[in-house]
């Protein structure tokens, strides 16, 4: 098979629950501990940074490789969903997983994937875990996948766990309660490990406290510990409570959402320069003004075009899109056009509901068996006082938009990280 055959029959085969949903989750372990054998458990071969939260994950994750990046590290880092190629969630220093690799892994081992029949999620990791031990990496940054405890990732002793956050979101699989998504987060909690939470919330702290102390390990909220201002110039002030600071942080990241993330990365950094990594203030500038360059991470706040003003966020569930409607109305322009598509898995009342009602709407279909149909999504909206057209692709929706855009006004794209995959 060659690469573009590798990738659908990864697709076509195995359950991936970004495509596919609920039916595609393991309530287990299992699979991933026996490809972890398969492999002669390429985890150990490596230093690793766990990642988990509902939002911010993503741009936690790309900080941090960058900044070990910065630092000289051989650095591999695992996230997921993907944008555009498969080979974007397996990177060593921001450069892709080689397309002959992913062929190879495929090959040599579909037989075994025959019998035991993981799902894409699991094989996924335990390519990732094996590409990172033969590189020999120094270091991975390794982005749960969903929830913790029972993720696929979930069989690495980290050098700290990070929890950027908890809100609601994948509830059926989760729970319905911040309380118990905390529960399957604090998860990835690990004897004696330190444990940075981005965010203290009393909703849901107190799982995170009982859970470090259970395990003896050492809890940091960076919420406590830092004040965080964003400049005029976009860059930010940080200070830490009776220690360092940092004046005109850049980051390359632009959404206004970064203002929590910050604090979590350099909270994270901290404790590495603990555990003995040789890390400093130069590479943590760097490493953050050049998360992108280092990375190619893409998709959050990222303009697409100037006139009109046009941008796209991947953010897709209420807390996500509170701080992007957040970040709209600081922008200037005459009139707002917004193209957006859902999943069917999402609380969309609760999100359409905070959405701009001045703004006209593009409601369009992402391409994967998740996507909530247009008219279902636009029927919805209406409920909820929002008002637009439906249009069976994406591109159709951001073309309408270009047409009626004038250039002094704005496009905004998202309401699904599929529907930025499409545009990007």
């Amino acid at each position: 098979m060659n690469y573009q055959e590798t990738c659908h029959w990864l697709f076509a085969q195995l359950p991936m629950f970004q495509r596919e949903g609920q039916a595609a989750y393991k309530a287990n372990l299992d699979n991933t501990l026996r490809l972890d054998e398969h492999f002669r458990h390429p985890h150990r071969q490596f230093r690793s940074i766990h990642v988990a939260g509902t939002n911010g994950k993503g741009s936690v994750s790309h900080m941090l490789a960058s900044i070990l990046q910065e630092a000289g590290y051989k650095t591999g880092l695992y996230t997921s969903p993907h944008l555009k190629d498969f080979r974007e969630r397996i990177k060593v220093n921001g450069e892709m997983i080689s397309e002959e690799y992913v062929i190879e892994f495929v090959e040599q081992n579909r037989d075994f994937f025959a019998t035991l029949h993981p799902s894409f999620f699991e094989m996924t990791v335990a390519m990732a875990f094996k590409y990172f031990a033969d590189r020999e990496v120094d270091i991975a940054v390794i982005e749960v996948g969903l929830g913790g405890r029972l993720d696929s990732t979930n069989i690495i002793t980290p050098l700290a766990s990070v929890i950027t956050n908890i809100s609601f979101d994948h509830m059926a699989l989760l729970g319905d309660t911040l309380d118990k998504i905390a529960t399957e987060k604090a998860g990835i909690i690990k004897p004696h490990v330190p444990v940075i939470v981005g965010t203290r919330d009393r909703n849901y702290d107190f799982v995170f406290e009982e859970k470090a102390r259970a395990c003896e390990a050492s809890l940091t909220f960076a919420s406590e510990e830092w004040k965080t201002l964003k400049n005029d110039d976009g860059s930010y002030t940080l200070d830490k409570r009776n220690s360092i600071s940092f004046d005109t942080l850049e980051c390359e990241l632009k959404g206004g959402y970064q203002r929590k993330n910050i604090p979590t990365v350099i909270e994270t950094v901290l404790s590495l320069q603990n555990s003995g990594l040789a890390i400093r203030e130069e590479h943590i500038r760097n490493g953050i003004g050049k998360v992108i360059r280092n990375t190619g991470l893409h998709g959050r706040w990222e303009k697409l075009a100037d006139s009109p003003f046009t941008i796209c966020d991947t953010g897709h569930n209420l807390d996500g899109l509170t701080e992007v409607v957040a970040q709209l109305r600081s922008c200037s322009y005459r009139h707002l056009h917004f193209v957006i598509g859902m999943v069917n898995d999402k609380d969309v009342s609760s999100v359409l509901r905070i959405l701009p009602q001045d703004a006209t709407y593009y409601f369009c279909k992402a391409s994967i068996p998740r996507a909530m149909s247009e008219e279902t999504l636009a029927e919805k909206a209406r409920e909820c006082g929002l008002q637009g057209a439906t249009y069976p692709t994406v591109s159709e929706a951001y073309a309408a938009a270009r047409r009626n855009a004038a250039p002094q006004d704005m496009i905004y794209i998202g309401g699904s990280t599929f529907v930025v995959a499409e545009i990007i």
